[in-house]
């Protein structure tokens, strides 16, 4: 064995050029493929994370206007949710595993409600939202202390979670918000949790929640509900909750079977999906390009094995006349491949992770916030999967040129120019 890696590492000391170029095509090919799949991966992230941190399989509802007359009723007909359709879903729709409203103090879409701490203010979007509100939001972190508990809704207590761009406005760099009273509407409430929301970007952590109960007593509104969030029963087709939710909900506010307008729900699962067809074509693109960058580093490999055999043909023949048996020169020559192909490639594997986790180190060192782009990484047991396939490949490459070589009858190896 030493000898023959001996006997290699002279033949490729011989030809550095050609190793070099060689190697070259193998370590871009993988370097690349590295590149393209953190790319994709860090693409993924970003637009992950311009979305909301609702679940994946949570149910909004809201209701409109009527746009089709139904059992004698009128269109443009509004449509008021209530509490009491709240306990229909719960008690009529199996499957149910969380449901919660949310009503806005001021404008639903606007940020429109103001908000005091001292001698700072702003305008914010202010909810009141029943105590299951962040099961159904389950993926929305807090940073700074804790969710409303259900102890919150049941003695009215109030208290608020605020989110990080509410406390970069009313706060100082490094003063906590925890504790603290902030007014809203001429009322006093305790800051208990800070949380962080990517939703539209970021906009989402503009928001304050408070108890639902708390709202109701202060801010009125009675059994109204804007909007309810609904979160299945793992294992549940959301889609049939879904389905039988809007199919209640019309009963019971007597609106058409065919209106789309009077009951809107949407159901984030039909979003994840196509989200994730989107990013399935993208990274089988990325893949196509990272291998077909990989093919022309192997079929290199293979070319070189080609000339290789040709130039040591002489040799070959004069080792098989003193003995050689046709497995140790095929293995000589495939071991050759293997050496030069394994090198190359885990340099370009190591290589093309570096970079990615500086580029990721860079961003969050800089604090550069990329709307799209975040995070690019790879899964490390599949770049070293890939890896192991394009040493694979490689062996194979100088299989083929290795068997033909072995195949060369002495006399006529030692009679070629």
């Amino acid at each position: 064995m030493i000898d023959g890696f001996q006997e290699i590492l002279y033949t490729l000391k011989q030809n550095k050029l050609r190793t070099g170029l060689t190697a070259f095509g193998v370590f871009w090919g993988i370097f690349m493929l590295v590149l393209l799949l953190g790319a994709g991966q860090g693409l993924q992230n970003g637009m992950t994370g311009s979305f909301s941190n609702d679940m994946s399989d949570s149910i909004w509802i809201s209701a409109g206007r009527t746009a089709l007359p139904y059992q004698g009723l009128p269109t443009n007909r509004r449509i008021q949710l209530t509490e009491s359709d709240m306990r229909a879903i719960r008690e009529q729709i199996p499957g149910v595993r969380f449901i919660s409203s949310e009503n806005a103090v001021g404008s639903f879409r606007q940020s429109d409600t103001l908000v005091t701490y001292q001698r700072r203010s702003g305008s914010f979007g202010v909810f009141g939202v029943a105590d299951e509100y962040f099961d159904i939001k389950a993926n929305v972190g807090f940073p700074g202390g804790r969710k409303l508990n259900p102890l919150d809704a049941h003695q009215s207590r109030k208290v608020v979670a605020i989110g990080t761009l509410v406390e970069q406005a009313l706060f100082a760099p490094g003063v906590s918000a925890i504790g603290e009273a902030i007014t809203i509407n001429g009322v006093q409430f305790t800051v208990v949790g800070i949380f962080y929301d990517s939703g539209r970007e970021g906009r989402m952590s503009e928001r304050i929640y408070l108890p639902q109960s708390a709202y109701a007593a202060i801010f009125g509104g009675g059994e109204r509900v804007s909007v309810v969030g609904v979160r299945p029963e793992l294992g549940v087709d959301g889609f049939e909750v879904e389905r039988r939710i809007r199919e209640l909900l019309q009963r019971r506010h007597q609106v058409s079977p065919n209106d789309r307008r009077a009951i809107r729900t949407h159901n984030m699962a039909l979003q994840a999906e196509r989200f994730n067809a989107i990013f399935t074509g993208i990274n089988a693109f990325l893949w196509f390009v990272g291998l077909g960058t990989l093919a022309a580093g192997i079929v290199g490999v293979s070319n070189i094995m080609i000339i290789t055999v040709k130039e040591r043909t002489r040799e070959i023949g004069v080792r098989k006349a003193l003995g050689a048996t046709p497995s140790s020169i095929v293995g000589t020559l495939m071991l050759e491949s293997i050496l030069v192909t394994s090198i190359a490639g885990y340099t370009g594997l190591v290589l093309g992770v570096a970079l990615l986790e500086g580029v990721s180190f860079s961003l969050e060192a800089l604090n550069i916030q990329l709307s799209y782009f975040q995070q690019p990484e790879v899964d490390f047991q599949l770049a070293l999967t890939a890896l192991g396939l394009l040493v694979g490949v490689g062996a194979l490459a100088g299989l083929v040129p290795a068997v033909q070589a072995a195949r060369i009858m002495p006399v006529e190896a030692m009679r070629a120019d």
